[in-house]
């Protein structure tokens, strides 16, 4: 799905937590409205849906790639302007669909050719009843969040007790945080209608290939329309900020004036993948040139570009020089290149329907039909 590059501020304002609005790219146009370059796709995505595609079958299952813009402070994989790739999915909240979408995160990942990856899986519906129990107020959980989702639970426990709260409150909330499995959040969270189809959603991973997973109750996300569900996938290779693919279940329809409806989804930084890749030291394939057609002078022009389309409709990463240079300097550059072959056409490759083909690495050259030239390149 595309969405278009600008939208109305109140989309990203509404619901996308402080960190993202404060990094907004927020702009007044020439009739005076509101408008911001797109810090994330899933708003975009969802208030597309709500304008056009509300009445269509469910699930709906849309993929999304487009650059974004946050004015943060640039380092290697952060950008001003980035590439962010994800998926959303809506009209289904089943465990298994859930297990689906983490799943499509994984193996997308792993499919790009990264071998260390670590998944972690919590619920915000956890973290939501644990501080009920303790009547913490929804101003202050806000407070708190920032310090859970940075896991720093030193820096938390020294704000709870600047705030007032009691040693019980806060050994409770430290305890719940540091969960490790859903038989140790069972003791903080007393509820089969919250725990059941989390505990199903986990022992579905494995059918779809993933054995290793962390439940961590202390994912909380850093944008506000998340709820249920939700997940992380690091690449230790990052380093310290090591968080490359996030996503969960979300509540935004009804935000855009839809009717409620189960969502989720994922977003995964391209930029960020490619250094992650880099580090884990993943050598990037290089399409090589097959060949490099060069026509050794006018009249020859034609039958060159004839031998260059036949080589492309089959799917022959071919270049044909069109400068008129001599053969000495394009055969220097189909060095600079890396083409394999050269395929050199002359006024006798003409007369005999023919190609000249000189193998770059070995300096061999021979004499060919086109026919055998296409065998050659196609294999």
């Amino acid at each position: 799905m595309q969405t278009p590059t600008f939208e109305h501020l109140e989309l990203f304002t509404a619901k996308s937590g402080e960190g993202i609005i404060d990094e907004l790219y927020a702009f007044k146009d020439k009739g005076g409205r509101d408008l911001a370059l797109r810090p994330e796709l899933t708003a975009p995505v969802i208030r597309m849906y709500v304008e056009k595609l509300q009445m269509d079958p469910k699930p709906l299952k849309f993929f999304y790639f487009g650059n974004c813009f946050r004015y943060d402070r640039p380092q290697k994989g952060r950008y001003r302007e980035f590439m962010q790739a994800g998926c959303e999915l809506i009209g289904c909240d089943s465990p298994a669909a859930l297990a689906e979408l983490v799943a499509l995160a994984w193996v997308l990942l792993k499919n790009v050719g990264l071998k260390n990856i670590v998944l972690r899986i919590g619920n915000l519906d956890f973290i939501s009843r644990v501080l009920d129990n303790l009547n913490i107020k929804e101003e202050v959980r806000k407070k708190l969040f920032p310090f859970i989702d940075k896991k720093q639970f030193d820096e938390l426990e020294v704000f709870m007790r600047k705030e007032g709260f009691s040693g019980e409150q806060i050994g409770s909330l430290l305890g719940f945080l540091n969960c490790s499995d859903v038989d140790e959040v069972k003791g903080f969270v007393d509820d089969d209608n919250l725990i059941k189809p989390f505990e199903e959603m986990l022992s579905l991973l494995p059918t779809f290939g993933i054995e290793k997973y962390m439940v961590d109750t202390s994912i909380v996300r850093g944008l506000d329309y998340y709820k249920g569900m939700v997940f992380e996938i690091e690449v230790p290779a990052l380093g310290a900020e090591k968080q490359l693919c996030g996503g969960g279940a979300y509540d935004l329809v009804p935000l855009f004036g839809g009717k409620q409806v189960s969502t989720a989804g994922f977003a995964v930084g391209f930029d960020r993948t490619v250094v992650a890749l880099e580090n884990e030291g993943y050598s990037f394939p290089e399409e090589r040139l097959r060949a490099y057609v060069v026509p050794i002078d006018n009249d020859s022009l034609p039958y060159a570009l004839k031998v260059t389309m036949k080589c492309r409709e089959l799917k022959i990463p071919v270049d044909v020089d069109l400068t008129g240079r001599s053969i000495a300097k394009s055969l220097k550059y189909a060095n600079s290149r890396k083409a394999e072959n050269v395929v050199i056409i002359g006024e006798r490759e003409r007369e005999t329907n023919t190609v000249t083909v000189k193998n770059m690495e070995t300096g061999e050259q021979k004499n060919v039909t086109i026919g055998e030239l296409l065998k050659v390149l196609k294999g």
